[in-house]
């Protein structure tokens, strides 16, 4: 019905999906492909007399390519087409209803998964895009030079208002950047949120009298509804935040309406990927996180957490590193060995601060600067709050171990390689950085990736 188009060439505006497709048995691929591409722009089960009413025809997404996944069984990435006509323009909600609406409920796939797309300049140029951008952020932190510094409030639920914000205090005075709150941490009868905002930002005032530095805490306004998170959000403003967090959970519209206020407040604007993994992780169906960082770059965020590559959750190096770059760059090529499919032009789209956490500690600081470059933060929140002298001392063992990793960087040594070395001679000099590494250094997280890249990178001869 026109949906398979072999010899369709994908014009500069045209928005493109890369599909993961397990046919029934008895589907062929190409017949797989066309269906996804039917049921996510105009088809329905039978012919209509409506199609004759409009250019249907011009409508239609097109599959024009089918790719057997190299060393899997029955399957295959279809390659879709869609014209910008089908999206209304700056909306992640249509965008996503349109793409992943009801296509993934298909009897005649056995498992579907988005795997990336393309989004045209044309698309992007109608959102707002990041409320600030990694620039203007150091700018608001004068923080130049070195990855930024965090660490989440542990426990993260069930403490009183008043040690949660002692907690945020010994962190910043200690050596820190940013506290935040978790994504499960927003107004429960242990401790309500307006509670936890007042203290947590006397802390912040506090720490910034006592170091000099500008100092922030992610202050989660997730809410209920909309009119509570902006309430929220605008009690945040109003005690000198300079920075609200919202979760994933909250839905594309929330974000977008979060990010628009954002800009026009004068805030940061962190987002917590909270339920990501319930669709993201596996290989063969759901979405890849790749394509939800271009969706939260357009929606307009100023932080996303994607990923440690050494800590306690999902990672594999490759993918990890198209995430960040997907983030971060102005142009990003396709790259396989990265899980890219396709080449993305930003068009000058602010680049989202990539977040990294979750089981990481000081001992692993060369591997994060060199798997994850300077514009990151890196949040330590058991690898602080658990150091045995102390929330204090532990946020200093991290600036300690983070300052030295920079300076040996900056001297052109080869960190990666020397990273123990340098860290056990910097540990010399700081009895807080020795106590950690004795503490975490020898704690790993190494277990096989569920989500990787198809294809390897070619060995070179050397």
């Amino acid at each position: 019905m026109g949906y398979w188009q072999p010899d369709y060439e994908p014009g500069p505006s045209d928005v493109l999906a890369a599909f993961r497709i397990t046919p029934q048995p008895g589907v062929p691929p190409e017949e797989a492909g066309a269906a996804v591409a039917g049921e996510s722009s105009t088809a329905t089960w039978t012919v209509v007399w409506t199609d004759r009413l409009t250019s249907y025809a011009e409508y239609q997404a097109k599959c024009y390519r089918v790719d057997a996944v190299p060393g899997a069984e029955n399957q295959y990435i279809a390659h879709i087409a869609y014209k910008l006509d089908l999206f209304e323009e700056g909306s992640i909600a249509n965008l996503t209803s349109s793409i992943i609406g009801n296509v993934f409920g298909f009897k005649a796939l056995r498992a579907l998964r988005l795997e990336d797309m393309r989004i045209p300049p044309h698309y992007v140029k109608t959102f707002q895009g990041p409320a600030h951008g990694i620039v203007m952020e150091r700018e608001y932190l004068g923080k130049f030079g070195r990855p930024l510094l965090g660490a989440t409030v542990k426990p993260k639920l069930g403490l009183s208002a008043r040690n949660y914000g002692r907690v945020v205090y010994e962190a910043l005075r200690g050596g820190l950047d940013f506290t935040k709150d978790d994504e499960n941490i927003n107004s429960q009868p242990f401790m309500r949120w307006r509670d936890r905002f007042l203290h947590c930002m006397e802390a912040v005032a506090k720490a910034q009298a006592a170091t000099g530095e500008v100092k922030g805490h992610y202050l989660n306004v997730t809410a209920a509804t909309m009119e509570d998170m902006y309430e929220r959000a605008e009690f945040a403003r109003d005690l000198g935040s300079v920075i609200v967090m919202i979760d994933l959970t909250v839905g594309y519209t929330a974000i977008q309406s979060m990010a628009r206020w954002a800009r026009r407040n004068g805030m940061l604007l962190h987002l917590h990927r909270a339920g990501h993994s319930t669709y993201t992780r596996q290989k063969t169906h759901g979405v890849s996180f790749r394509v939800i960082a271009k969706w939260m770059r357009l929606a307009g965020v100023d932080h996303l957490h994607a990923g440690t590559v050494v800590g306690k959750l999902e990672g594999d190096p490759n993918s990890v590193a198209g995430f960040y770059d997907t983030l971060r760059l102005d142009h990003v090529t396709a790259d396989p060995v990265r899980g890219l499919y396709f080449d993305q032009e930003w068009a000058s789209t602010p680049g989202v601060m990539p977040v990294a956490s979750g089981g990481i500690h000081a001992g692993q600081m060369h591997q994060l600067l060199h798997h994850l470059g300077e514009d990151v933060i890196l949040q330590f929140g058991g690898g602080t709050i658990g150091h045995p002298m102390g929330i204090a001392a532990g946020a200093t063992a991290n600036r300690v171990a983070l300052e030295a990793m920079i300076k040996a960087r900056n001297e052109g040594r080869h960190f990666l390689a020397e990273g123990p070395d340098i860290l056990r001679a910097a540990a010399k000099r700081s009895r807080e950085l020795d106590i950690a590494l004795s503490t975490w250094g020898d704690v790993t997280f190494d277990y096989e990736s569920t989500d990787t890249p198809d294809v390897t990178p070619t060995p070179t001869l050397t």
